[in-house]
């Protein structure tokens, strides 16, 4: 079983920098496309950023020049540096993976920009 756990969210003035963390466990885990989404209540889950196996990234548009996905060279972390950030930016902040065609998710972890 994959488990994966975010970690680095919280309370942020508008114009900041976060850096989230997200650590896979339970097994070896070899996931063709690791992502970052974001929910805020009563939205949709939107796609944040994603890594596709080779390195390929993709951003939303909304994120694109101030968030960067990366990940280690074990690919058992995923992270997510994110600056400049706006209070539009505010939400649950989840990591997710594609293996084998099973999509797994971490549990969240909160952002809040706000001054």
């Amino acid at each position: 079983q994959v488990q994966l756990v975010e970690s680095g969210g919280g309370l942020v003035q508008p114009g900041g920098s976060l850096r989230l963390s997200c650590a896979a466990s339970g097994r070896t885990f070899s996931p063709t496309v690791m992502n970052w989404y974001r929910q805020v209540p009563g939205k949709q889950r939107e796609l944040v950023a994603a890594m596709i196996t080779g390195g390929t990234t993709t951003y939303a548009d909304s994120v694109r020049g101030r968030f960067t996905i990366s990940q280690d060279n074990t690919k058992n972390m995923l992270f997510l540096q994110m600056s400049s950030l706006r209070p539009e930016d505010t939400a649950t902040y989840y990591c997710g993976a594609l293996e084998s065609g099973t999509f797994y998710w971490g549990q969240g972890t909160q952002v809040t920009v706000s001054s």
